[in-house]
């Protein structure tokens, strides 16, 4: 397990031990929360001697929260700092144009990067940092998502979502001053991104017990701590005190610890993730601007959550082989339709991306089989998952999205997110669960039947 402790104002991280085989790093980062502590910034990044040329990432939006300051306590403190600001009329999108704006600011005296900012900001730090083989740094500024400690950077190239390998800050400065002040819109994201934990969990150990896909015991109790905390600190949240904040951020870098600990980002992110993703992949083929990234995965936790709901009504004792294979597609059909639903060039890349993703019928059976032979193991190990009436009761006392009409998603849009937001990335799931005993669509329907009624 990790030993996990507070040292004044740090979050200090130690002694990894886990015995579950998977590859381990061992979060080597220094962790900051605290109220007041922006002027603290230079001191934080001296403790690491990244240098004194630093590249200082931030937005028109930021500067003047946050950035201006940071700018100002390094430039007191001796720092050359040189300034990217990203302006930008509406959000920032982290595509190859702002790589570019970054990546073209950079001189040959920068020593390290700084980003100030929350998720996009940081997402592209990283990931120019990683490129440029370059340490960074990060003052955070919003409790809106889970990647302030990831390893992998979520970009944005040609309407495309791309995951891509990155690096993990070497100090990260959580000011609760400026994150209670955050934009409430921005909390309510940092939540619907812990709750999304439930699906990613869920769909962990449920592919651990149809695939035997290895399982990191360490990662499970940092994403339930993460969930554990939010949960107990809703009332906080809700009213943006510094307490509340900070028990929001910690879930948020715990989670985030896990994609640092294994490498990828399979504890915390699912299905819920995969239709947030599509979502905002065709709003943008349209045109038209997505909902954030948080309040998507927020309401696709409600509605993942009904799903499984609906799954486990399922008498797995009856399902019929012969309705599943009915219902399986060659290569080339499934292929010819995740091209129709996503897009020729979206597609592409997904297909390549995804190389064993498709399954023979053979392997059908053995998975139709497993689930099964294991259905009162599934039931019992995914226990912990809330009903889909329970979230939206919190949701509800949050003020916060949970309707795909909240997010001006329709119900072409849904059906599809719910239908084949499962083919974006080659993870097990509990809709391709469904997909191989052959009641995906039917469970879909009765998910879509069910929220019409409300």
């Amino acid at each position: 397990m990790l030993k996990i402790d507070y040292q004044e104002h740090q979050l200090v991280f130690s002694n990894l031990l886990c015995d579950c085989g998977m590859k381990h790093a061992e979060p080597d980062l220094d962790v900051y929360i605290g109220s007041g502590i922006i002027p603290r910034v230079a001191t934080y990044l001296g403790k690491r001697d990244l240098g004194k040329n630093v590249l200082l990432v931030t937005d028109n939006v930021v500067y003047p929260i946050a950035g201006k300051q940071v700018q100002q306590v390094l430039t007191d403190a001796g720092y050359q700092v040189e300034l990217c600001l990203l302006e930008r009329e509406g959000e920032l999108i982290p595509d190859e144009t702002a790589l570019g704006e970054i990546l073209l600011t950079m001189t040959n005296e920068t020593e390290f990067l700084l980003a100030v900012g929350s998720g996009s900001l940081t997402d592209l730090t990283r990931y120019v940092a990683h490129v440029a083989g370059k340490p960074f740094a990060v003052v955070g500024t919003a409790p809106s998502m889970d990647g302030y400690t990831s390893v992998v950077a979520p970009l944005t190239f040609g309407n495309l979502k791309l995951n891509k390998p990155a690096t993990y800050p070497k100090v990260l400065v959580c000011d609760l001053e400026i994150m209670a002040k955050a934009p409430y819109k921005m909390l309510l994201a940092g939540f619907g991104d812990v709750m999304g934990k439930y699906i990613a969990k869920a769909d962990w150990i449920l592919g651990s017990i149809v695939n035997q896909e290895p399982i990191c015991p360490t990662c499970i109790e940092l994403i339930t701590r993460a969930v554990d905390g939010c949960i107990r600190n809703i009332d906080g949240i809700k009213q943006q005190t510094v307490e509340g904040v900070k028990g929001l951020i910690e879930g948020l870098i715990l989670a985030g610890v896990t994609i640092l600990i294994i490498g990828n980002t399979r504890p915390v992110a699912s299905n819920e993730h995969g239709m947030a993703h599509y979502w905002e992949m065709m709003k943008l083929l349209a045109g038209e601007e997505p909902a954030s990234h948080g309040l998507a995965v927020g309401v696709g936790t409600i509605y993942a959550l009904k799903f499984y709901e609906f799954f486990f009504q399922q008498d797995f004792t009856k399902q019929s082989l012969d309705k599943a294979k009915a219902s399986s597609l060659s290569k080339e059909e499934r292929e010819a339709i995740i091209l129709e639903k996503y897009g020729a060039k979206i597609g592409r890349a997904i297909i390549k991306g995804n190389p064993d993703d498709f399954i023979s019928w053979e392997e059908q059976q053995r998975r139709f089989q497993a689930i099964v032979n294991n259905h009162e193991l599934i039931k019992e190990r995914l226990a912990f998952l809330p009903s889909a009436d329970q979230m939206i009761e919190i949701y509800q006392k949050f003020g916060a999205p949970w309707k795909v009409q909240d997010l001006d998603i329709s119900q072409e849009l849904l059906y599809d997110g719910l239908a084949y937001a499962k083919d974006y990335r080659s993870r097990y799931t509990v809709f391709k669960s469904a997909n191989e005993l052959g009641i995906l669509e039917e469970l879909v329907q009765q998910t879509m039947d069910f929220f019409k009624g409300i």
